[in-house]
């Protein structure tokens, strides 16, 4: 296992996460492939052999049965072994109008719901799930200061946030004396990379990690999906079968299905893959891996042979600079205005330089 500092911390961590939200399942989770605890504690076991030290969830996972599976594994081991991240912002309580958003309210009620099924006294990184536009940005960033002051929170971060967004919660940061803000979890993968347009240089610029999740697309990258099918039991073809539920972790069969582009791409991981003598799931990873400001990947896994073949991806090879390059290219996004041009100024400035 690979390490690296997530963010601007000094704190190392594993450069696979363990995403957990396929643990816990109850009536209010239909999706496939969750997990039960003895199950959810074997995978837990193994990562951790594995090297790996850095464990994410969120207080909305399986509305706490995540979080409350993982305080009952940790409790048996060294906590300080383990660099431990959870998230806050969506209602944990429908009859409760306050049991959501990022209001001081709720992040001091939910800190404390976390860190009970947690079984811990502090939480290493607490983030918020995404952005409240009904809670002043002010407010939530300063009770996310106290509760580092308190010692409850050792490091905050974002989740699902705008390149402005971000920015501003960084910009405040400096002008209001809070902790700086160590890192942004975002979606990102060769299906998906509009983090590049922006936030990827907010983040280096002002020194944020970056947590990709998602990094196989709810499957997409794996190989196991064809032009005609998804496989049985696999959340895309839960997802197929049920419109309504269709989400960013887990796109339905005909979102992709139908463009050429994807299966392209596809072909171009599956070709490096075999010269590589590695899994699709092991190059896409890779390839996350080896990209500008990524400090660890986080994910998810619903069997062993899973957390085995993902884990693979950490170290003891590298795609080379053409494989990179190959797979850029048969991933590349179209730019809308104003990256278009912005990139068209940014290719052309070493020749403008000379020219005038």
């Amino acid at each position: 296992m690979e390490y690296r500092y997530l963010g601007g911390s000094g704190v190392k961590v594993s450069n696979i996460c363990l995403g957990t939200m396929t643990f816990g399942r109850s009536e209010d989770v239909q999706r496939p492939g969750q997990c039960d605890e003895q199950l959810a504690h074997k995978i837990l076991d193994r990562y951790k052999e594995l090297g790996g030290n850095f464990i994410d969830t969120a207080n909305v996972y399986a509305m706490g049965m995540s979080e409350s599976i993982i305080g009952s594994w940790l409790a048996k081991h060294k906590r300080e072994d383990f660099v431990l991240a959870t998230k806050v912002r969506f209602s944990m309580d429908p009859k409760n109008e306050n049991a959501g958003g990022l209001s001081r309210k709720n992040i001091m009620w939910s800190i404390e719901e976390s860190l009970r099924r947690l079984k811990t006294s502090y939480i290493d990184l607490y983030q918020i799930h995404a952005w409240d536009p009904a809670t002043p940005i002010e407010e939530t960033m300063r009770a996310m200061n106290d509760l580092v002051k308190a010692g409850k929170v050792l490091y905050v971060g974002a989740s699902n946030l705008k390149g402005w967004q971000m920015q501003k919660i960084m910009d405040l940061c400096e002008y209001k004396g809070f902790n700086k803000w160590i890192s942004l979890q975002s979606q990102y993968s060769l299906l998906n990379r509009e983090l590049e347009w922006e936030l990827v240089e907010c983040c280096m610029n002002e020194g944020l990690g970056i947590l990709p999740w998602s990094p196989l697309k709810g499957g997409w990258l794996t190989g196991k999906i064809t032009r005609n099918s998804a496989p049985q039991g696999s959340r895309v073809a839960y997802a197929q079968a049920r419109p309504e539920n269709v989400s960013e972790s887990h796109p339905n069969h005909s979102n992709f299905a139908n463009e050429e582009k994807i299966w392209n791409l596809l072909d171009t991981v599956q070709g490096i893959a075999q010269t590589e003598g590695k899994t699709m799931c092991q190059v896409a990873i890779r390839w996350l891996l080896q990209k500008d400001g990524v400090c660890s990947v986080i994910i998810g896994v619903k069997t062993l042979e899973q957390l085995e073949e993902n884990m693979g991806a950490s170290s003891g090879w590298k795609l080379s600079t053409e494989q990179m390059a190959k797979l850029d290219e048969a991933s590349a996004v179209a730019l809308p205005y104003p990256y278009n041009m912005l990139s068209r100024t940014s290719a052309n400035r070493h020749r403008d330089t000379w020219t005038h």
